[in-house]
């Protein structure tokens, strides 16, 4: 079964394909590798949980936020392979949580990601990974991921 498939059968709607924001693109593919530029959730032109996690956004919706970020993910890559088959496998996935000083939850943030990778692609899903705290991201958001693929 492809990721097709597994996106079907998990009932999953992938969000209509990120804009970029700035001078650069969502994806770019090089070889083999596609490079998907970092995603900030949002549901409809919204920042999805905007804040600081551990100062007035729980380990939960940032998780969510996460979650919505690798939905964008997959909608950035079928936007620009025309469809999720064509990958063979995700290589990195970095998340990037804007955390209080004193939150060390990063890790379970971005597991909410890297569980829905290995949902929609198996053991392809699979991935090494940065979970890593910030101050701050662009536009307030909670969470940013980004993530390199393997083309098929």
């Amino acid at each position: 079964m492809g990721a097709e498939d597994a996106i079907a059968r998990l009932g999953l709607e992938l969000p209509p394909a990120p804009q970029p924001l700035a001078s650069y693109v969502p994806v770019r593919v090089h070889g083999p590798m596609a490079y998907v530029s970092g995603q900030i959730p949002s549901i409809d032109g919204s920042v999805l949980h905007p804040g600081i996690v551990g100062a007035g956004v729980d380990v939960e919706l940032a998780q969510e936020a996460a979650r919505r970020g690798a939905l964008q993910i997959l909608s950035a890559l079928r936007e620009e392979l025309g469809s999720l088959d064509r990958v063979a496998g995700v290589v990195q996935l970095s998340v990037f949580v804007a955390s209080d000083p004193s939150f060390t939850q990063q890790p379970a943030v971005a597991n909410a990601a890297s569980d829905l990778l290995v949902e929609v692609f198996g053991d392809a899903g699979r991935h090494a990974r940065a979970a890593v705290g910030v101050p701050s991201l662009p536009l307030g958001a909670s969470v940013e991921l980004a993530a390199v693929v393997a083309l098929a």
